[in-house]
């Protein structure tokens, strides 16, 4: 029998360089990370980063997916980590995605254009379900795109 699979929702405050140059490595190290790491604990997902904030999904068990946000809480590159939801899945929604990032294609815009409307794009103001539809549509179509 396999154990039962979670979803983890949270936001953060960038605290990361506002260097673009510097941005951009710290970036590429984070996702270097978790794509080398996420694999062996089973864990898939997806962030977002978008007008100084992540938002960031992971699935996967309850142990592997704590243990990984335990370590995001602790990074110095994000502030205000505020969890969101944390609650049983019946299936992945990202299993493609050692972790997908979206945030950086010019075709984005208009999405969180439409999205900044209604919340600003302030994620203290959006629930983990909310969340969660942008991360899935987006890497969705990126999926379609061939990543």
């Amino acid at each position: 029998m396999s154990e039962m699979l979670y979803h983890l929702v949270y936001y953060s405050r960038n605290l990361v360089s506002d260097d673009e140059t510097g941005f951009a490595a710290e970036i590429d190290s984070i996702l270097a990370s978790a794509r080398r790491n996420n694999p062996s604990r089973g864990i898939t997902g997806a962030l977002l980063f978008n007008a100084g904030c992540f938002a960031q999904i992971l699935e996967g068990t309850l142990d592997a997916i704590e243990a990984t946000f335990e370590r995001i809480q602790q990074d110095e590159r994000h502030g205000d980590v505020s969890l969101l939801a944390l609650q049983p899945i019946a299936a992945r929604s990202f299993p493609n995605w050692a972790m997908g990032f979206v945030g950086n294609r010019s075709s984005h815009a208009g999405d969180f254009a439409r999205i900044g409307l209604s919340t600003g794009f302030d994620l203290a103001h959006m629930s983990g379900d909310q969340i969660h539809t942008i991360l899935k549509d987006l890497t969705m179509e990126q999926e379609d795109a061939g990543h």
